[in-house]
This record gives structure tokens, C-alpha cells and sequence, in this order.
């Protein structure tokens, strides 16, 4: 897959000011943004960050999930470092899309874990693919990097696309009466590498 820029403009923002990137597959089915701080295909190892879409986490300041804090950790962490590249997926519900995700709360309302949640919908627990995140970052001649992710299979896909060279940085959370129960399940059933459940 190729990673086809189509947009980039200035973005300063309360993390620091990046350039934001708009960029589509080849085939136009799929797209990401990438913030980028400095010029991280000159330093050894950049900070990255791979993050998916979680409207709730994220605008609403849901505590069901990590995900709004983990996203404003790596960003303030890339614009630390001077140089690295978040990449925004639009992958709402680890894929399953922003509605089946809120059904999959009520499910998880009524005591079914988030793992659970998707299967009783008919999904796997997890439809997320790297294949453009890997080419966006060969857009930017990274080769080597530092991966801030608990979760393994992003450092597998990212490994099968070519990218030799990582080290995984950890980007924990600590769990709030809300979010424990999922981390749980991000660690038991997911693999994700968490040490604080």
C-alpha cells in the first residue's frame, strides 16, 4: 500500500504547534492525519504514536477508556521531544464504527466485557489495519522508531511492513474505577502490555 499526501497545513494547538498532514491509500479506501513535530526522519528513533478515533474519550472526556488521555500523553511527549508523527486513524470502536460502539457499551452496560461486546454484534474484537500508518511513516523516511502503544499488534503489523527497527515506549494510564474493567480486558483477552491491572 501507498500512503498518497493530499493535504498540509500549520496546526498550532495547547500541545504545541505541528504540521497536520492529511493522507489516503492508494486505493482511497481508507485515510489518517499525521501530526508531525519538527523533522523526525532526522532523528535516530522518533517518538510515533499510532491512535485510533474515540469520539467519546476524547471530546466528551469519557472514563470508560484510556484513550483521551493516552492521546494527549503522546502528544505532549512528541512536542517534548521537538521531533515525532502521531498518526490519527479513523478507526472508531477498534473498527467497528462510532454506533456499533455505543451498542457495544449497552452490552457492556448489562455485564458483557468489550471483547465480548463485539462478538455478540457479529465483530471481531478488534478490525484495525496498519498498512497505511506503515506507508504514511515511509512517507516521512522512518525506519526506526520509538512506538508509544501497549498493544502488540501494532508492533507486529508495523514489523511486517518493513519498519526493523522498533522499540516499543510504554503509554499507561492509570485505571480510575471507570476504565479498570477494560483495561482488564485489553490485557487478559488482547495481549495489551499493561502492568498497573
Amino acid at each position: 500500500m501507498k500512503a498518497r499526501k493530499i493535504t498540509e497545513a500549520a496546526l498550532p494547538s495547547r500541545y504545541g504547534t505541528f504540521r497536520i498532514f492529511g493522507f489516503e491509500s492508494d486505493d482511497g479506501n481508507d485515510s489518517v492525519l499525521a501530526l508531525v513535530k519538527g523533522e523526525p526522519e532526522s532523528e535516530a528513533r522518533p517518538l510515533v504514536r499510532i491512535h485510533s478515533q474515540c469520539l467519546t474519550g476524547e471530546i466528551f472526556g469519557s472514563t470508560r477508556c484510556d484513550c483521551g488521555e493516552q492521546l494527549e500523553v503522546a502528544l505532549r511527549r512528541i512536542n517534548e521531544a521537538g521531533h515525532g508523527v502521531l498518526i490519527y486513524q479513523f478507526a472508531e470502536g477498534r473498527g467497528i464504527g462510532l454506533m456499533n460502539k455505543l451498542v457495544a457499551y449497552e452490552l457492556q452496560d448489562s455485564g458483557h466485557d468489550t471483547v465480548e461486546a463485539n462478538h455478540r454484534l457479529g465483530f471481531d474484537a478488534d478490525l484495525r489495519t496498519y498498512a497505511l500508518c506503515a506507508a504514511v511513516l515511509g512517507h516521512f523516511g522512518i525506519r526506526r522508531l520509538r512506538l508509544m502503544s501497549n498493544n502488540p499488534r501494532k508492533l507486529e503489523a508495523l514489523a511486517q511492513a518493513g519498519i526493523d527497527d522498533i522499540e516499543r515506549v510504554a503509554i499507561e494510564i492509570p485505571p480510575s474505577d471507570d476504565s479498570a474493567g477494560y483495561l482488564r480486558t485489553k490485557k487478559d483477552k488482547l495481549g495489551h502490555l499493561l502492568s498497573e491491572v
